[in-house]
């Protein structure tokens, strides 16, 4: 199977037809019209890369981003577009959900939209500046024109002169207070990192028509906790000037989970034999496998969809489908019209992911452990105190006789690990 997506294949066309590569190396900058770029593939669906991964091969091989500078007009260059995001620890703030509100389900938030109207009603944006807020605006609007300076990825000492005129940017939602605009980009799922140019553009937008102070906020709901970046510009007019000035996270009505809780899971487990042609799990972040699975609770999606939407890249995008369908959550299929792969949720995710997070979690706890190698491993764990070292592990997978390589099974011993102590983890 070939690690090129349909991006990376209809990018490489371009980079040849039109010489993109001499043309910066001239200019150091080349300019690409969305319908050139459409004689390959939908413009929309080749410009936005809202994760660093999510870039063309071609592009990270020779250190280049890509950005809209009209409706019609893209800028390809050496540009430093990402911002790397490390989550500081912050305290959980715990809120309540309204009794009145029937119409958004707590239990059924994967999609950004709901997650968004949840955190307002529930008061979380009231939160973030301490202020009342007001749900003003959303949906795609107009730029207008202004000017800026971005990095160089390879001449550090070197920043881009840029312009955008009427270019499109898009708002997830916009509250304002007495004092502030608060923009927020939503995810829903975890980020190592983002696109500025979605918190930039509607920035630059909207403090040229108010005079309140604009508050860029980057907002990701995964595994049922709500994150807010709060950002400033230190310079109007510096694309890189972003600056982290504050982190809260918030969760509803968190009902804890107790060792007790997963002993009693633990002890009465019933073993499974999962399935020995579907590979055994090699995905070190289960959160990242929660974030898949309510992706997929939206809508059913092709391998090239998750890696081209989500900060995966092709292998982890096998690796946590494989994982999903390892555990009778995830299913392919072939669609009849278009003919590929699709994924989607079995009845089994979909009743788990309807559950209360509490439910949630110890449901999947014991999915989890019914597994041997997963009941062994995590039961050495409690009798150690510790994660078992990865030679154990690798022996258990060795004494179930599953067909892996020593160097495949050492690998996916590391997933073990991983997974056994986030189960552990979640006893409070």
């Amino acid at each position: 199977m070939s690690d090129k997506t349909k991006n990376d294949i209809a990018w490489e066309k371009l980079f040849d037809q039109y010489l993109i590569l001499e043309g910066i190396q001239k200019k150091d900058y080349f300019i690409i019209s969305s319908s050139q770029i459409n004689e390959f593939r939908e413009s929309r669906l080749m410009a936005k890369f809202d994760h660093f991964i999510n870039l063309p091969a071609i592009f990270r091989k020779n250190q280049l981003s890509i950005l809209p500078i009209s409706r019609t007009e893209y800028i390809i260059g050496h540009f430093q577009t990402h911002y790397r995001l490390d989550s500081p620890i912050s305290e959980l703030i715990s809120v309540n959900f309204p009794d009145n509100i029937q119409s958004i389900n707590p239990q059924n938030l994967y999609s950004e939209s709901i997650a968004v109207n949840c955190a307002y009603i529930t008061g979380m944006i009231d939160n973030l500046l301490n202020q009342r807020s007001i749900h003003v605006i959303s949906g795609r609007m107009s730029t207008g024109c202004f000017n800026f300076e971005i990095n160089h990825t390879v001449k550090t000492d070197k920043n881009y002169p840029t312009s955008v005129n009427n270019s499109q940017c898009e708002i997830d939602a916009g509250f304002e207070t007495d004092d502030y605009l608060i923009l927020i980009e939503a995810k829903n799922y975890s980020v190592d990192d983002f696109l500025i140019r979605q918190l930039y553009y509607p920035y630059r937008l909207w403090t040229s028509r108010i005079s309140k102070q604009v508050i860029p906020v980057l907002m990701t709901f995964s595994n049922d906790v709500f994150d807010f970046f709060i950002f400033q510009f230190k310079d109007l007019y510096q694309y890189n000037s972003i600056q982290l000035v504050n982190h809260k996270k918030f969760v509803i009505e968190p009902e804890p989970i107790s060792l007790d809780d997963i002993n009693y899971i633990f002890t009465n487990i019933q073993i499974i034999e999962y399935p020995a042609d579907i590979p055994f799990p090699q995905a070190d972040k289960i959160e990242r496998l929660i974030d898949l699975l309510g992706l997929l609770f939206e809508k059913n999606m092709t391998r090239g969809e998750i890696r081209e939407n989500y900060q995966f890249n092709i292998r982890q995008v096998n690796y946590y489908t494989d994982a999903g369908r390892y555990f009778g959550l995830i299913e392919k299929y072939k669609d009849k019209v278009t003919k590929e792969v699709m994924f989607q949720l079995t009845d089994k995710a979909i009743n788990l992911l309807k559950k209360t997070p509490r439910q949630k979690y110890l449901s999947l706890i014991e999915i989890i452990l019914s597994d041997r190698v997963f009941y062994h491993a995590f039961e050495r764990m409690v009798q150690l105190g510790d994660i078992p070292p990865k030679s154990e592990i690798v022996s258990l997978m060795t004494e179930i006789k599953r067909p892996m390589s020593d160097y495949v099974k050492n690998r996916r011993a590391q997933t073990v690990q991983a997974w056994i102590k986030w189960i552990w983890d979640q006893g409070d």
